[in-house]
């Protein structure tokens, strides 16, 4: 049975916005929204991190195996939200052994991360180069092109993503945010032209429903709960729902709404989910930061 505080909660968050000096009407703040508690870290995976640090010490090791170690540990690193440590390991795995496809998507997600979009490229360029199979350094690469400004190019690899399993829903509303970049209409025609291969019965539909009108926010909010068994789950689901209706309002010229769902999806604590990472991101654009 999902805990109490897994049900809808009213949960307000006033804006940023409304602090500001204006003359538009202030905004309202988000509430009556579903919550739970921030993720807590995975325990095995500090218990493993130890484990890794161990031995890396050893001397018996061949350079292949410190490179598998270091790259391990850094996805753990990366998993728990140490991006730091994280990117120091995959850069000294990539050193040790340079024809790993994986160091380098995760690399070029963390140079998108810090708006450094042309050495992103770079990166997913060598992990297609290594193995052009390598699908998520489609997604990813395309997630660079998107918040570089390059919606065309994007577009083309979230197709290509997407083509790879066209029954994701995810991988239908990414090409949806890159071609709605370009041309709105067109963009919602393929949405539901993309969403007949896919299974109504899946969450991540509702998402789909959401964005081409089918569903209102209010009937997508209320049914985020539905057959979630743990509480790692429910927040994994609050972090991808946050972060796609913050897209959608942003989408829609309402800033500080989207602000305030980035930040909600921010409060789960799923470091591992992109929809985690690229909120941090989105906050930092709309505040003008740049995190190179």
């Amino acid at each position: 049975m999902i805990l109490k505080h897994l049900a809808l909660a009213s949960f307000a968050i006033l804006s940023l916005s409304a602090c500001q000096t204006t003359t538009e009407t202030e905004p309202t703040p988000i509430v009556n929204v579903p919550f739970t508690a921030p993720l807590a870290s995975d325990f095995r995976s500090e218990i493993a991190i130890a484990r890794y640090s161990e031995l890396l010490n050893r001397a018996d090791l061949s350079e292949e195996q410190q490179a598998k170690l270091y790259y391990d540990r850094g996805v753990l690193f990366d998993s728990l939200g140490m991006t730091t440590l994280s990117r120091i390991d995959f850069n000294r795995a990539v050193k040790l052994k340079p024809d790993l496809a994986e160091v380098y998507n995760f690399l070029g997600i963390q140079h998108t991360l810090m708006q450094q979009y042309e050495k992103a490229y770079e990166f997913f360029d060598s992990a297609l180069e290594l193995d052009e199979e390598h699908e998520y350094a489609y997604l990813n690469r395309g997630i660079a092109l998107y918040y570089g400004d390059r919606a065309g190019l994007a577009k083309n690899d979230f197709d290509e993503f997407l083509a790879r399993s066209p029954n994701d829903p995810y991988r239908v509303l990414w090409v949806h945010l890159a071609s709605a970049q370009e041309d709105k209409v067109k963009a919602l025609e393929s949405l539901k032209t993309n969403a007949t291969a896919l299974d109504e019965s899946q969450w991540a539909y509702q998402l789909i429903s959401l964005y081409s009108g089918d569903m209102s926010e209010h009937a997508f909010l209320s049914g985020i709960s539905d057959g979630v068994k743990t509480e790692q789950e429910y927040a994994q689901r609050l972090c991808e729902a946050y972060f796609y209706l913050a897209k959608m309002h942003q989408a829609a010229g309402e800033e500080y709404l989207a602000a305030d769902y980035f930040r909600l999806a921010l409060a789960t604590n799923v470091h591992e989910f992109i929809e985690y990472k690229y909120a941090r991101l989105e906050l930092e654009l709309m505040a003008g930061v740049d995190a190179s």
